[in-house]
Order: structure tokens, then C-alpha cells, then sequence
């Protein structure tokens, strides 16, 4: 079948970020047009509410521009022509009886409006996370995790801002604009054009200030995710900057980014203090230009003192709303900037998907890879409804970027054995066991289980069919329980504590404060390493698998907390396909069979005793372990 690929835009560099051309130049920018659409998108769940919101602002901006007719007709009617203090009163209520309507109408379009915003940006929210959650490990692979958050965190702040700040008074200026031109155009073209000779240099200087000013805030919202980068590495490995006295060297690279988003900053501050005053000085000569052109063609009859009057109030309408546009154009910026960037990461496709059609995977089934390739850096490439066609996929030699880690690997593994991956290190053989599990896709090749390509069944139902195990157990915020039953949507309570009884962990957890009810903290804080491999393994068994896949369990564990590991491994292994990766060869002397893998190549496959008199890759790794072995045993014995 044909194969599809997906790819990921790879993240800027460092220099392009610097220089501030990433956005620009790096195709990461949305278009505005493309942007209008996709706000349009997010909008239409609630367009009755903003239809209606609309619908007010007009009405509100009927209000306000009412104001300037009601004075031209009170000069005119009441005082230049009739000399009628009646006019002049019914002018003045009628005035008063708009702008008290206008304060309400406009109390209700900024209301209508903003709330809008607040639901969109709240499904927006919900979109990026359900979004990042589906992606592949490979997209976390070429993306940084302070990038990332600030998709989330500063981006969306930005919006947030807008919203609750600018939004309705960004729809009425644009508005009042609007409506305003098409007034001073109905009520007097002469004086019209007196007003275009003023208006014409700041449209063409905001025209301006809008382009420099999208790369200028794009570049700042770049600057803001290196930022957070460097922030959120410094926190997260604090250990090692202690430990290792490196806090000064953490700092400097931290200063190095935040004066890099200074800089930015700073750009557009510059921008916005040569466009602002452009903006305040074109009004001013805007009005003193009509009073002038005004007079004369007062005088020569063209026009009346009221539609003058009149006229002056609008253009006062008119530069007001580009005076708050203008105020409200850096925030404008930055959202757009901000909409952008995360509009972007939404529309990123994840490269492993469900197929169309998918196919079911049997209960039971022996796993087949066949000539399986895999390379980093071109993780990007997913597959869709169907087998991979290896002839149509680029060889790593075309992409020069890509690093080769498997080549041309056939390997079968047998329903219910135990098969050890072992090699030296960066050989390939964690790679390879997480394309068995299909965290990656390969580049080339199949990997099936029971005869289906696992590109061609769903996700959900290839993770409950195949489970991989980390050697490092991530826990969640919550207690031992709650963790225990992420193994499984939907399982109860009294099965998580049947899983737990079945592995035989039931007494060393009731060891725990508060037993299957203890806090675990801040991803596993208040428990051991072997404490929290044991709920790991605990939510392994609630999951009933088929295929186990894991890194040894007991590669960083205590002693005392390894006898547990140990007996939980051989009750959950039981009637099941095992992978495990090898850091002890003691795992692999017990294993069925033992698989070497060297340089992204399968070298020998067997049991450990026949590997061990063939005097191959295996013999040589299984002695030097021993002598390792040897020597800290002597080295324990003498201290």
C-alpha cells in the first residue's frame, strides 16, 4: 500500500532565533489570512453569542455617532436658521438620551464580547494540551520543553490579556473607524478629502508599523520560549547545578537568553515610540484642516456652520478610535504574534495516527520485526492504512541530518517468551524495543504482532495489547492508588488492590504511611526508586498485556527493594511475551533467548548457554561483565 508521511516543522536555531529571522524566514509564521480563518474556527461554537455581541457594538457605534448629527442640527435648525431654543432642547435631550444609551449598549457588547473570547480561549487551552498529549515521543524528541510551555503559559497569557483588556475596545474602535469614514464621506466629500490629506500618512505609516512590528513581536515570543527553556533545564536539574557547582554557568547562559528577550523587547518599544505621536499630531491637523477648508466654504455657501461642527466631532471620532488602536496595537501585535504561534503548533500533524480502517489485534500472537530500520532525526515520518513500501523511503544517506541508529533487523519472538535485548551502549537496543512497543515508527521495515503491521491498529488498542515499561516510573501527583489505576481507564479500585495482591506487593506496600492511600508527591518524590517500581509494575498487571516491554527493573533499585521487584517480575511475566533490556546479565542467563545488538545491527540470537560456547559478540560482553562483577565484589570485601 502507499505509504504517507507526516512531518514536523523542525524547531528554529539558536542563531535564527537570535537574529530574530526564525519567525519570518523560517516558515513557523502563520499567514493572516490563514489566522483569520482559524480564529473564525475557534469562534464558531459561539457564533450566536458573537453574532449578537455584533449586533450591539453596532447599535452602540449608532449611538456615538449620533451625537455629532444631533449638534449639526441643533446650530443649524435651532440657532442659525429658526433661532429656536426648542430645537436646541430637543437636540440636547435627544443627545443625552444616546450616550446613556450608548453606555449601556456598549457595557453589553464589551460583555457579549469578552466572555466570547474567554470561551475560545478556554477551548483553546483544552485543544493544545489534548494536542501535545497526542503526539508521539518522537515530536518531544525535536521539540524544547520550555517552547513548549510557553505555548501554553506565555502565549495564551497574551491572549488572555487581550481579552479581558482590549478586546471589546479593539471591536469598537474598529467600529467607530469604520462608520465613522462613511459619515464624513456622506456628510461632506470636500471637507472629506481635507481629512484624507491627514489620514493618508498615518495608514501608511501604521501599514508599516504593522509589518515591522509582526516580526518584531514574533521574535519576542521566540525570545520568551528560550527564556522559559532555560529556566525550566536550570529547575529541573538544580541537583546537578548544586552538586556540581555550576550555578554561576547556569545563570550566565539564563542572563544570556533574558537579555536576548530584552533586546526584543526593546525593538518594539522603539517601534511603538516613533508610530504613536505620528498618529496624535495627524488628528490635530486633521481638525485644524477642517476648520480651515471649513470657513472657506462657509463662506463661499458650499457648506453649513453645523455640518462643520458636526464634521470636526466626527474626525474627533474618527482619530480617537485610531488614538485607542494605536494604544492597544502592541497588545494587538503580540496576540497576533502569540495566536500564531500556537495556531502553528495545533496545525502540526501528530506522525503516528489510527488508521482509517483499523485492524484489530489478536489477544495472543508472536511479534515479527522484518528488516526494521530506524534513524533519529527523521521521526517526523508516520505511516497510514497500510505497510510500509521500504523502497519509497529516503535512505538516511539522503538526509544528512538523520542519524542512523537500526539497520535491516528480522527477528521473531515467540507468544509467551522471555527475549533479552543486551549490547553496549548506544548499540540500538532501547530503540529497538521501543519500536516493538511502537513509541517510534520505523523508518523502514514492519514490526507485527500476531500478523498485523502495528501501524494498521488503533492506538488505544495496541496499548492494551503491548505495554512498555520505563526503567524510570513516572508517578503522578496523587496517591499510590490513584497511580496504580492509570493502568487501566475506567478500573476500580478493588482490582488495582487485586493487581497489587496477585504481584504480591500487598504487605510491602501497607508498609507505606498510609498504605495504597500514601501521597506519593511531586512525580514520586516521597517514595524509592523501588517503591515506585513497584507501582509501576502494580499498573503494568492491571493492564494485562500481552507483550511486555521494559528496561530492567532492577538496574537502579536497593537490594532489599530487588527481591520484591524480582518475584512481582516473575508473577507478571507469567503466560507473557517479555523484552527486557539488559543492564545485568543476570536478567539474561534466566531469559529464553538472548538478543545482541551492535551497532544498530542484530549480531546473535540464542539461548544465553549456546551464546556463551559460540565464544561471539555475547561470550566477550557476558566475560567482561563477570570481571566487572569480579572486581567490585573484591572491592566490597575489601573495605
Amino acid at each position: 500500500m502507499r505509504v504517507t508521511r507526516r512531518t514536523t516543522a523542525a524547531p528554529p536555531s539558536d542563531e535564527a532565533a537570535a537574529s530574530g529571522e526564525s519567525a519570518e524566514a523560517g516558515g513557523d509564521r502563520v499567514p493572516g489570512r490563514h489566522l483569520l480563518r482559524a480564529t473564525l474556527q475557534m469562534i464558531a461554537p459561539y457564533r450566536r453569542r458573537a453574532i449578537l455581541g455584533l449586533v450591539v457594538l453596532v447599535a452602540s457605534i449608532a449611538t456615538t455617532l449620533a451625537g455629532p448629527a444631533l449638534v449639526e442640527y441643533a446650530i443649524n435648525d435651532g440657532l442659525v436658521h429658526h433661532h429656536s431654543m426648542r430645537v436646541v432642547d430637543i437636540a440636547g435631550a435627544s443627545y443625552l438620551v444616546a450616550a446613556i444609551a450608548s453606555y449601556f449598549l456598549t457595557a453589553a457588547q464589551t460583555r457579549l464580547i469578552s466572555s466570547t473570547g474567554e470561551f475560545v480561549l478556554s477551548d483553546l487551552r483544552k485543544r493544545v494540551f489534548v494536542h501535545l498529549l497526542a503526539q508521539p515521543l518522537a515530536f518531544f524528541d525535536g521539540e524544547r520543553s520550555g517552547q513548549l510551555l510557553s505555548r501554553m503559559t506565555a502565549d495564551i497569557d497574551v491572549l488572555e490579556t487581550l481579552v479581558q483588556n482590549g478586546l471589546g475596545t479593539f471591536a469598537t474602535s474598529v467600529g467607530l473607524f469604520v462608520f465613522s469614514i462613511i459619515v464624513l464621506l456622506v456628510t461632506s466629500p470636500l471637507l472629506f478629502l481635507a481629512t484624507v490629506v491627514c489620514l493618508g500618512p498615518v495608514l501608511v505609516a501604521a501599514m508599516h508599523y504593522r509589518r515591522t512590528s509582526t516580526r518584531a513581536y514574533t521574535a519576542v515570543r521566540e525570545r520568551i520560549g528560550e527564556t522559559l527553556s532555560s529556566l525550566d533545564e536550570g529547575l529541573a536539574g538544580v541537583r546537578v547545578v548544586q552538586a556540581f557547582r555550576q550555578e554561576r554557568r547556569v545563570a550566565s547562559e539564563f542572563d544570556r537568553r533574558n537579555a536576548s528577550q530584552l533586546e526584543s523587547e526593546m525593538r518594539t518599544v522603539r517601534l511603538a515610540s516613533r508610530f504613536f505621536p505620528k498618529v496624535e499630531g495627524s488628528g490635530v491637523l486633521a481638525s485644524v484642516a477642517v476648520l480651515l477648508v471649513g470657513g472657506v466654504l462657509v463662506v463661499h455657501h458650499l457648506t453649513s456652520v453645523g455640518a462643520v461642527a458636526a464634521f470636526v466631532l466626527y474626525i474627533a471620532n474618527l482619530f480617537s478610535s485610531i488614538q485607542s488602536l494605536s494604544q492597544l496595537f502592541d497588545l494587538l501585535q503580540s496576540s497576533g504574534a502569540a495566536l500564531g504561534t500556537v495556531v502553528s503548533l495545533l496545525e502540526t500533524e501528530p506522525s503516528m495516527v489510527d488508521p482509517s480502517d483499523p485492524v484489530p489485534l489478536p489477544r495472543r500472537g508472536k511479534l515479527e520485526l522484518r528488516q526494521v530500520s530506524f534513524a533519529y532525526g527523521r521521526h517526523g515520518h508516520g505511516y497510514e492504512d497500510g505497510e510500509a513500501d521500504c523502497e519509497a523511503m529516503p535512505s538516511p544517506e539522503d538526509a544528512p541530518e538523520a542519524r542512523s541508529v537500526l539497520s535491516g533487523v528480522d527477528l521473531d519472538v515467540e507468544e509467551g517468551e522471555h527475549l533479552v535485548l543486551v549490547g553496549s551502549t548506544g548499540a540500538g537496543k532501547s530503540t529497538l524495543a521501543k519500536l516493538m512497543g511502537r513509541l517510534y515508527d520505523p523508518s523502514g521495515g514492519t514490526v507485527c504482532f500476531g500478523g498485523v503491521d502495528l501501524r494498521e491498529a488503533s492506538l488505544a488498542h495496541l496499548r492494551e495489547r503491548i505495554v512498555v515499561v520505563p526503567q524510570e516510573c513516572f508517578l503522578f501527583r496523587g496517591t499510590v492508588l490513584d497511580n496504580i489505576l492509570v493502568g487501566r481507564p475506567g478500573a476500580k479500585e478493588h482490582e488495582a488492590r487485586a493487581a497489587v495482591l496477585q504481584l504480591g506487593l500487598d504487605e510491602r506496600l501497607d508498609e507505606l504511611p498510609q498504605g495504597l492511600e500514601t501521597d506519593v508527591g511531586e512525580r514520586g518524590s516521597h517514595l524509592s526508586a523501588g517503591e515506585r517500581q513497584l507501582v509501576s509494575l502494580a499498573r503494568a498487571v492491571l493492564t494485562d498485556p500481552a507483550v511486555l516491554v521494559m528496561d530492567e527493573a532492577t538496574s537502579s533499585i536497593d537490594p532489599g527493594t530487588e527481591v520484591a521487584v524480582e518475584r512481582a517480575l516473575a508473577v507478571l511475566a507469567k503466560g507473557r511475551t517479555t523484552i527486557t533490556v539488559a543492564h545485568r546479565l543476570t536478567t539474561a542467563e534466566r531469559a529464553d533467548r538472548v538478543a545482541v545488538v551492535e551497532d544498530g545491527e542484530l549480531v546473535e540470537v540464542g539461548p544465553h548457554g549456546e551464546l556463551v560456547e559460540a565464544e561471539g559478540h555475547y561470550a566477550r560482553l557476558f566475560s567482561a561483565w563477570l570481571g566487572d562483577g569480579a572486581s567490585l565484589s573484591e572491592e566490597s570485601a575489601s573495605s
